[in-house]
């Protein structure tokens, strides 16, 4: 009887921690620049404490323009944007933990990569880099997942 009734117990148990274990939210967040409200995606969506962020190119939000004709120039302005929009959903680039980076040429990726190290110097995401045609006459773009800043224990291994 007593083990039936400890049986009984640890069904119980695990029978409540999973019906009370809360599930991750799922938003799917628009941009806030005007020129996008309309697009058939979102800026950023949140799964829990986890940021997937759709693919940036270098159009400077101001101008809405490349910002240079030159990988170096469209490189910077992608990760600004990909770091205003972090920083708008509660992130940033030292909680990036996965970048996939489009070369319009691939012979851009050694001086692409000068200015990733830049923005990179201390935390290396994993990374995925191909070459593809873009739309926009843009020479790159790159998407990014990222946790918030606050949304998990910080035990980074060096």
């Amino acid at each position: 009887m007593k083990t039936k009734l400890f049986i009984s117990f640890i069904f119980l148990l695990c029978f409540l921690s999973c019906n009370t274990v809360e599930k991750p939210s799922l938003v799917f967040h628009k941009s806030k620049l005007e020129r996008k409200k309309n697009a058939p995606f979102s800026d950023a969506v949140e799964v829990g404490n986890i940021l997937y962020l759709a693919g940036q190119v270098g159009i400077n939000p101001n101008t809405k323009k490349l910002a240079s004709d030159e990988i170096e120039g469209q490189t910077v302005q992608a990760l600004e944007n990909i770091k205003e929009v972090l920083e708008h959903h509660g992130s940033d680039l030292e909680h990036v933990v996965k970048c996939t980076v489009i070369l319009a040429d691939v012979n851009d990726f050694k001086a692409f990569n000068t200015i990733f190290r830049k923005y990179f110097p201390k935390n290396k995401p994993a990374r995925t880099t191909f070459a593809a045609d873009l739309l926009v006459g843009a020479k790159i773009e790159i998407d990014v997942i990222a946790v918030k800043a606050d949304g998990f224990k910080d035990a980074r291994v060096n």
